[in-house]
């Protein structure tokens, strides 16, 4: 269990947090939301002790480990890859390091034999022989290669290192998890991976995303800031935001009679509870929901801004036709024979294990690139844009921001 007490963050005029408290406690994953600028990485830090509020406190349950997804990627340049995973269990790495630094002396004592005993019984107590084969597991997991968890982090990309934080975070299944947007740069499998190992999870997590659907997918609770204040919230990420709608929808209608508005809002609870049980969800949220009382349920202040695109002219039924496409670069092919039809209406995701592989596929499509072979068509009254994955070129003259988007 871990709680934030009176907790109370100013940065200057800016109240962040005003006398929060909030508990979080047994098998439970926390989702916890709030716009941009709300503080949700702050209150992260603060659980974390990485950062101090002016008042109040945060304690934890003793005897309770809590891990962290740490988000400096240069932080282990010079430690292995495995070895980095195993640094998330401090403790346990604390004793492999003092035993083999016993081990390793030319004079060995009889005080060391006992010290090194009295170590050799704490790493046995904490399943510490399986300590590396387990380590191995996540980062399989993670899809990162047994070829490269002796390479130094250094020699790792970024989109792996991220990976392998994740796993060092997840190590030694601790008490309390911390998670910060802990899906940023994972592909779709290890998204899916992550999903798979939280619902099994048997202890606390605590993450901060902006993946709706993994939300959806993993948490029993929500956490909204909002205005300074915390709220906690029984149900996932759409049980919050479709009930905290409703509520308000029925605040709006001021002529709609109370017990009107409640056995609506008990209706609205009864059909999500039912289509919980249905799904990949532990059981227990579906319990949850139904001892839920109706006067839980309050109205959001949240505003959700959107990108609209106003089309100039409509489009026609084909919006995108390819045939034979092929692609190849420095002797390795890309894609080959490739054949696909979009149309109207359509909403299409392209997966593949090559990244480069689907970015000269956008290029091309794009009309930066020429294929080796092969016919791209876009029906006759489609305008096309593209947000490339690489954009420096776009950044190259010194303007201001407004004087940037004027040349568009």
């Amino acid at each position: 269990m871990i709680s934030a007490n009176n907790v109370t963050l100013q940065y200057g005029k800016r109240v962040l947090f005003d006398e929060v408290n909030i508990t979080f406690k047994g098998d439970n994953c926390y989702g916890v939301i709030g716009a941009n600028g709300a503080g949700k990485s702050t209150f992260l830090k603060i659980l974390a002790g990485e950062i101090h509020p002016n008042l109040g406190d945060v304690s934890i349950e003793p005897g309770k480990r809590m891990a962290v997804l740490k988000q400096n990627h240069y932080e282990y340049d010079e430690v292995t890859v495995l070895n980095t995973v195993l640094m998330g269990h401090e403790k346990l790495w604390n004793i492999m390091q003092e035993k083999d630094a016993i081990y390793a002396k030319a004079d060995f004592s009889e005080a060391d034999g006992i010290r090194a005993s009295e170590l050799e019984g704490e790493f046995a107590e904490m399943d510490g022989w399986n300590a590396e084969p387990d380590a191995a597991a996540l980062l399989s997991g993670m899809r990162i290669h047994e070829d490269d968890h002796y390479k130094l982090m250094k020699d790792m990309d970024g989109n792996q290192k991220v990976r392998i934080l994740l796993a060092q975070a997840l190590f030694g299944e601790p008490d309390i998890l911390i998670l910060d947007e802990p899906t940023n740069d994972l592909d779709i499998h290890t998204i899916s991976w992550l999903e798979d190992f939280l619902l099994d999870f048997k202890n606390t997590v605590i993450v901060v995303s902006h993946d709706r659907h993994f939300l959806d997918t993993v948490c029993t609770h929500i956490v909204d800031i909002d205005f300074s204040k915390i709220q906690l919230y029984t149900g996932n990420y759409t049980f919050w935001y479709e009930s905290s709608q409703l509520a308000l929808k029925q605040k709006m209608a001021q002529n709609k009679k109370a017990e009107d508005k409640r056995k609506e809002l008990q209706a609205f609870i009864d059909r999500f509870s039912a289509n919980a049980s249905k799904s990949r969800q532990a059981t227990s949220r579906k319990k949850m929901l139904e001892k839920i009382n109706v006067e839980d349920i309050q109205p959001s202040s949240r505003r959700y801004p959107a990108i609209i695109f106003n089309k100039e002219r409509e489009v026609g039924d084909v919006i995108l036709s390819v045939r034979n496409l092929s692609y190849s670069s420095n002797g390795e092919t890309y894609f080959s024979g490739l054949n696909f039809d979009i149309n109207k209406d359509d909403k299409v995701t392209f997966l593949c294990d090559n990244s480069l592989a689907i970015n000269a596929l956008f290029e091309i499509l794009a009309g930066n690139l020429e294929p080796d072979s092969g016919t791209v068509e876009f029906g006759q009254t489609v305008t096309k844009s593209y947000l490339p994955s690489e954009n420096a070129a776009f950044f190259t003259a010194d303007l201001d921001l407004v004087d940037w988007l004027r040349q568009y």
